[in-house]
């Protein structure tokens, strides 16, 4: 059997007709991703295929990187300033091992998609593979833009600070039309969420120049947050993000909330609880605003974060030292949120994820106590996350979502990712779905009715995302 043949994943004939006559030739909204939008904007052809698949410099793929540890790579082959092909053959060798993996997968299905090679990538044919994809990444075929378009990518959306300038934004806003793709700004206030990270007063100091506004208590955050929302929205934003790695749910009055807020950036240590009630105030905030604007505000929960000192303070964030997180009933808390929030209609459209999937039933069975009459599918139980964006992870998001929402309204696969090279992962989501609902059909559980079906498969890969977000994309 070919490696990834035409019908992996696929275990039914309903299944591969799901896929192949519905859902294979869908456009794709990768509405959260962490793709740069300088790199989008300047165009640039990478050297090679370690800069665009592994790394440059400090910014790369993580999942790949842990993989390599676990094989003995020394880091110099990993983050550091080892040779590239070396560096490449040291991912070969790690590849040949994670069978099982999703890397696996992905690693061969990005390989056959973008460089046309179908085989397996093994120590013996390395060279073979490091040449024909060097040679193509210095064609024009092969630039980001390009990328983007040969994946029939409608709407990219990126992960940006409040206090950014969204300079490349307004670039690539003007390019919309030549590009056949948008790329919107994506709101993540972590910097602010985080008011115990060390550096919170010159993050309040960022942040006042940016909406020109001085910040010193809740009335003059909520002000220069209500001005940057309106600043993203100029630009397309529609969405933001919010990693909340812990959350306990505390009420504390504005007063309170000040007092914790000059303390905090003076550089004053806090305790537990004034952490929890700065958050939590800041959350029904954030709530506010993102109902004010029409916007989704996305949940991503309980990561256990740079567990790895020495590594953290050598490499910084985001290189590999993350885990699913284990925190106490954080998925109540957020309940306790929203139960709190109702009682002031704060509550914007919302999706819910989680790395540690024992959330997953508490949060999709808490979720449907605040989806609202009159609003398709306001509350989401967002896709497998990280950890869990494996066939087996997606398949148990996609039951829970069925079993106790509307799959029909679910908004579907994204990326996450920092690589030009990752949207077969919407290939891949999209043969996980299919084959779950050929299952469904082979059990004599739905109707084996195509028309049917397929309309749901296509509104799951496309069509619920952009009426959920009010996307115009590019057709």
């Amino acid at each position: 059997m070919v490696l990834l043949n035409d019908d992996f994943l696929l275990t039914s004939e309903p299944a591969k007709r799901l896929f192949h006559d519905y859902a294979e030739g869908m456009p794709i909204i990768d509405y959260h991703c962490h793709l740069v939008p300088k790199d989008i904007y300047e165009n640039k052809n990478y050297p090679n295929i370690t800069r665009i698949w592994l790394n440059d410099g400090l910014y790369g793929d993580h999942y790949k990187w842990r993989l390599e540890r676990a094989n003995g790579v020394p880091e110099d082959l990993i983050t550091g300033d080892g040779d590239e092909y070396e560096k490449f053959l040291a991912w070969v060798k790690t590849i040949e091992k994670a069978i099982g993996s999703p890397l696996y997968e992905w690693t061969h299905l990005e390989l056959r998609r973008f460089f046309h090679y179908d085989k397996p990538l093994t120590e013996k044919s390395a060279k073979e593979v490091w040449d024909k994809a060097n040679a193509l990444l210095q064609t024009d075929d092969f630039k980001p833009r390009a990328l983007i378009k040969r994946m029939n990518v409608k709407v990219v959306v990126t992960t940006d600070d409040p206090a950014d300038d969204l300079h490349y934004h307004q670039l690539l806003r003007q390019e919309e039309a030549t590009n056949g793709f948008k790329v919107l700004p994506g709101l993540r206030p972590d910097n602010l969420v985080r008011i115990n990270q060390g550096d919170f007063g010159a993050y309040i100091k960022r942040l006042s120049t940016a909406a020109d506004i001085q910040i010193t208590d809740y009335e003059s955050l909520e002000e220069a947050l209500d001005k940057r929302f309106a600043y993203f929205a100029q630009l397309g934003g529609k969405l933001s993000d919010h990693g909340l790695n812990s959350y306990t749910y505390e009420q504390i009055t504005e007063e309170e909330f000040n007092a914790i807020m000059q303390k905090a950036i003076r550089g004053g240590e806090l305790s537990a609880h004034e952490v929890n009630g700065y958050q939590t105030l800041l959350m029904e905030m954030l709530m506010k605003l993102n109902k004010k604007y029409g916007w989704t505000m996305q949940y991503h929960m309980n990561v256990l974060r740079n567990a790895n000192g020495p590594q953290f303070r050598k490499l910084g964030p985001d290189t590999g030292f993350d885990s699913m997180g284990s925190e106490p009933g954080i998925a109540g808390e957020i309940m306790k949120l929203f139960a709190d929030s109702v009682e002031e209609d704060l509550i914007p459209k919302t999706i819910l994820y989680s790395t540690n999937p024992n959330d997953w039933m508490e949060l999709a069975t808490g979720m449907q106590s605040f989806q609202e009459a009159g609003v398709k599918q306001k509350m989401q139980l967002g896709c497998a996350w990280w950890f869990n964006d494996t066939r087996e992870g997606m398949h148990e998001q996609l039951r829970i979502m069925a079993q106790q929402s509307l799959l029909g309204n679910f908004v579907g696969m994204l990326t996450d990712s920092r690589s030009f090279l990752s949207y077969p992962r919407h290939e891949y989501f999209r043969r996980v779905l299919c084959d779950l609902i050929g299952e469904w059909v082979v059990r004599g559980q739905v109707p084996e009715d195509y028309d049917y079906l397929g309309q749901m498969v296509q509104d799951i890969c496309y069509n619920n995302a952009r009426e959920y977000f009010q996307f115009d994309s590019q057709e």
